[in-house]
């Protein structure tokens, strides 16, 4: 079941964040984007840095490198991208590879990593989850963002 986005209150403590979005379904990542920025700054964030990449399939290797070379300095990486399933498998491929390697990546690194690489059936689907803002991923993503930096805080 779809729920609404929660109106939490979570502070970012001055945090660092990075965002790694994709270029590919642009409409709906860029909603997304927009959503996650917007709740990163009434958070606070003390910065956010915005990498784009072509799809989906290359935010990991991105995200990769923003875990090892910033490793001591950020509090968590947003990915996001919009996969829509076409007639063939391609989109199921795509998104367990991505899914796989960021998992990967954050147990490695121990930096979040946030996963709102989003395998939607269709654009209907992906205009309810990134356009509007009572269900925006985007939202969503920053706030768990958010309550994950002050969990690994305070480790």
């Amino acid at each position: 079941m779809l729920r609404k986005n929660k109106n939490l209150k979570t502070k970012a403590g001055g945090g660092k964040f990075a965002i790694v979005a994709s270029r590919y379904n642009a409409r709906y990542v860029n909603a997304m984007l927009r959503a996650t920025q917007a709740e990163l700054k009434r958070a606070g964030a003390a910065s956010v840095e915005i990498v784009r990449v072509p799809g989906a399939y290359e935010i990991p290797v991105v995200a990769a490198r923003l875990a090892r070379t910033r490793e001591s300095s950020l509090s968590a990486i947003i990915c996001l991208g919009v996969i829509l399933r076409g007639q063939t498998v391609h989109a199921e491929h795509i998104g367990r590879a991505v899914s796989h390697a960021l998992m990967e990546i954050q147990v490695q690194h121990e930096v979040p990593v946030i996963h709102e690489v989003l395998l939607l059936e269709n654009e209907e689907q992906a205009r309810v989850r990134c356009l509007g803002g009572r269900h925006n991923r985007g939202t969503e993503a920053a706030q768990t963002a958010l309550q994950m930096a002050r969990v690994m805080q305070t480790l």
